[in-house]
């Protein structure tokens, strides 16, 4: 695949390798201690297995069915689909599926488990917000979402999380163990304690990961269109249009916040550690930087 267009950061290359090898290091605790033990983990495993497999094999319909949204072809809306085919032949990606969500909020996302099996989906809202330059600015981000295959780093990379999860709720409601439970109630106590200790972390290490996968999709976006200031300006647009939305249509799409490329918040604070995306000023001030980059 052509890859000339695109220039990673180092640095946001490198916090994305810390993370990942944090997430690796309490996943191998989490397996040395469950292997210790002598937990017998198999269902959790399976369950888990399952569980991220449907979520992988099965995250474009999903999501387009969560969202209500509809695969449009190109007769239905041409400038919207001629948009996305050009991008992503400038991305050497092969056509993602269109589709889009007949919701206020203005908002755009992308799911699928691979390049071949993507979808673009934008909102009836950002479609009458944003103008084409900006709205190009926001499918170029969605297109590079696809194209790092953030959808599949996100789901193996939460594989032993939800495991971990899976342990904590399991052994609360006096799970795998048997007749072992009450005799080594010791072993089963750490199993607890590590599992959620585990499932805390590894919630916090996955967010900060989802954050610096919201940098690179905007670098992507900007060298892609060579217009960071175009993604800065439909990103203040769709952060202001959100408060403005009734709050009945930001309920509706919430569940789907870590798709969005601005999630929508119901007025409630949010602290950055807990969040799936950077903070707006921080993007901004990145984009901004992005610009300074390219017009030397």
């Amino acid at each position: 695949m052509k890859q000339s267009w695109y220039r990673p950061d180092p640095q946001l290359q490198l916090r994305m390798f810390i993370t990942m090898f944090l997430l690796a290091a309490v996943y191998l605790f989490f397996i040395a201690v469950m292997l210790m033990s002598g937990a017998r983990a198999t269902t959790v495993f399976f369950f888990a297995l399952v569980m991220l497999g449907a979520q992988y094999f099965f995250s474009d319909k999903l999501v387009l069915m969560s969202a209500g949204a509809r695969v449009v072809e190109r007769e239905q809306a041409p400038e919207l689909y001629d948009m996305v085919a050009r991008l992503a032949q400038q991305a050497d990606l092969p056509m993602p599926k269109v589709a889009i969500v007949p919701s206020r909020v203005p908002n755009a996302f992308a799911t699928g488990r691979d390049q071949r099996h993507a979808v673009v989906a934008v909102t009836q809202g950002l479609l009458d917000l944003l103008t084409p330059r900006e709205l190009e600015a926001v499918l170029a981000h969605e297109l590079t979402h696809i194209r790092n295959r953030d959808v599949a780093v996100m789901t193996m990379a939460s594989f032993f999380a939800t495991v971990a999860q899976l342990v904590v709720r399991w052994l609360m409601w006096g799970g795998f163990g048997g007749g072992r439970r009450r005799r080594d109630g010791g072993s089963i106590a750490l199993v607890w304690l590590v599992s959620l200790l585990v499932w805390l972390v590894s919630f916090f290490l996955l967010r900060a990961l989802s954050r610096y996968r919201e940098y690179a999709a905007d670098r992507g976006a900007a060298l892609l269109t060579g217009a960071p200031s175009a993604l800065a300006s439909a990103l203040l647009k769709i952060s202001g249009a959100m408060g403005q939305v009734p709050q009945r249509d930001l309920r509706e799409v919430e569940g789907l916040s870590a798709f969005f490329i601005v999630p929508p918040r119901v007025q409630s604070l949010f602290v950055e550690l807990i969040s799936t995306h950077p903070p707006l000023e921080k993007r901004l001030a990145y984009l901004e930087r992005l610009q300074r980059e390219m017009a030397r």
